[in-house]
């Protein structure tokens, strides 16, 4: 893993994912790689995991309202599935501008926390499986370290099957 570390190019949004995992109570776990990881896969490759341990943050947008669910890379979510169990109008894929809205942060870097306001937030129950769990920290070049238990905390997610 190459991890750039170059204090010309901090990025005020990484930097903000930062402060949340400290806020929270965490350790910064946040590493910036030479290489972009804006896909499950990519970042997988790049940190030397298994895709299934990376924890996608996916906005949908849900009767007009952000809703992040944290999914294994390795998951297609079933947006039907999670709207039945859960009582919830039609979930639809958010826009790009959408996702910067509300989270604060582009598509393939959005981080599980550090966003403008709370966001209603469902993680995938396979993450458990994982004892390390790696998610988006902002950029499509940052990325996270977290436990299944601290990310269920930090989110006040809802642990919930998502395919």
């Amino acid at each position: 893993m190459t991890t750039d570390v170059n204090a010309d190019t901090v990025d005020p949004v990484v930097e903000n994912v930062r402060a949340a995992l400290l806020a929270a109570g965490l350790p910064d776990t946040v590493v910036v790689v030479g290489d972009k990881v804006a896909t499950a896969a990519t970042a997988a490759a790049v940190l030397g995991c298994d895709v299934a341990a990376i924890a996608n943050s996916l906005i949908f947008e849900c009767a007009g309202e952000p809703l992040l669910i944290l999914a294994s890379g390795a998951a297609k979510v079933d947006v039907k599935l999670v709207a039945r169990e859960h009582g919830l109008p039609k979930i639809t894929r958010a826009t790009p501008d959408f996702v910067l809205e509300h989270a604060g942060q582009p598509v393939g870097g959005v981080a599980p926390l550090g966003h403008p306001r709370p966001i209603r937030t469902f993680l995938d129950t396979e993450l458990a499986r994982h004892p390390v769990l790696w998610a988006g920290a902002g950029s499509h070049q940052a990325m996270l370290s977290i436990s299944y238990a601290d990310l269920a905390r930090v989110t006040g997610a809802v642990p919930t099957a998502v395919r």
